[in-house]
C-alpha cells in the first residue's frame, strides 16, 4: 500500500531525513516513534506531499504520492488540527464529502459525529471549538471518505479518555477491514497496544523496524522489557 525508497529531506546542508526506505502492507498498523527532531513528522509530511522531498521515491497504491490517484487513497490527520474558523462542524463534513464524492455522506457523518460526541456541536463554528474538539473534527473528516491508508500524527493529543478509547477501537476495526495505518506518537503505551510493527527513528534514520518481540531479540532486550524501555535504550545519547 505504501512504499518509500531512499527518502531524503534536506534543510540546507542538514539531513532531516537520511535516505530511509520502508513498506506498509494492507491491514497493518505501524507505530512511528522517535524523540523530538528525529524526523517523524518530516517523513510523514513528505509522504503526504506537504513537504517537497529532496530525493527518493514514494508510492501509494503503486501511484506516485503526489498524483491524484494516490491522494484519493489516503487521509492525513496532522498534529495540530487545521479547520476553518467560519465553517460549522457539519459543514466541514459536507466539504470533505463533496471533495471526495462520498455517497450517503450525511448518514456516515452522523455516525462519526455521534462516536466523537460532536452531534450537539455540529452547528458550532470552527473558531468556537476547543483544541480537543478540533482534533475530533479532524479525525471525523479523515475517516469520512473511507480511505485505504491513514496517516495519524499525534492523534491522541487533546482527546479525552473516551475519545482515545474510541480511536484505538477504530484502529482495530480499520485493520480488520484491510486498511493501513501509520501513527506517529509520543504516547508509547498507546502504540504498544495497537501496533503490529514499530519503526523507531533517530537523527533522521530508521534504527528499528519490526515487531516488538523481534526488536527485543535484535537488541538483546529481556522478555519483560516494555516498548518504552526499548525505545529509551535505542534513542539514548551516546
Amino acid at each position: 500500500m505504501l512504499e518509500v525508497n531512499g527518502l531524503i529531506k534536506k534543510y540546507g546542508k542538514q539531513n532531516a531525513v537520511n535516505d530511509i526506505s520502508f513498506r506498509l502492507e494492507g491491514g497493518e498498523v505501524v507505530g512511528l516513534l522517535g524523540p523530538n527532531g528525529a524526523g517523524k513528522s518530516t517523513t510523514m509530511k513528505c509522504i503526504v506531499g506537504l513537504l517537497r522531498k529532496t530525493s527518493g521515491e514514494i508510492l501509494i497504491g503503486d501511484h506516485d504520492h503526489l498524483s491524484v490517484s494516490a491522494k484519493k487513497l489516503f487521509s492525513y490527520i496532522p498534529e495540530t488540527p487545521h479547520i476553518y474558523d467560519l465553517l460549522t462542524v457539519k459543514e466541514h463534513m459536507q466539504f470533505i464529502a463533496q471533495a471526495y464524492r462520498v455517497d450517503n455522506w450525511k448518514e456516515k457523518a452522523d455516525q462519526w459525529m455521534e462516536l466523537y460526541d460532536l452531534t450537539d456541536k455540529q452547528d458550532k463554528l470552527g473558531r468556537d471549538l476547543s483544541k480537543g474538539m478540533r482534533q475530533k473534527v479532524s479525525i471525523c473528516c479523515a475517516l469520512l471518505p473511507d480511505p485505504q491508508l491513514l496517516f495519524f500524527d499525534e492523534p491522541m493529543i487533546g482527546l479525552d479518555p473516551k475519545a482515545i478509547k474510541n480511536t484505538k477501537k477504530i484502529f482495530k476495526e480499520l485493520k480488520e477491514n484491510g486498511k493501513t495505518i501509520l501513527v506517529s506518537t509520543h504516547l508509547i503505551d498507546s502504540v504498544e497496544t495497537i501496533a503490529d510493527r514499530i519503526m523507531i527513528m533517530k537523527d533522521g534514520n530508521i534504527i528499528g523496524n519490526d515487531t516488538l518481540s523481534n526488536l527485543k531479540t535484535q537488541f538483546s532486550a529481556t522478555d519483560d522489557s516494555s516498548l518504552e524501555d526499548l525505545f529509551l535504550e535505542l534513542t539514548k545519547d551516546e
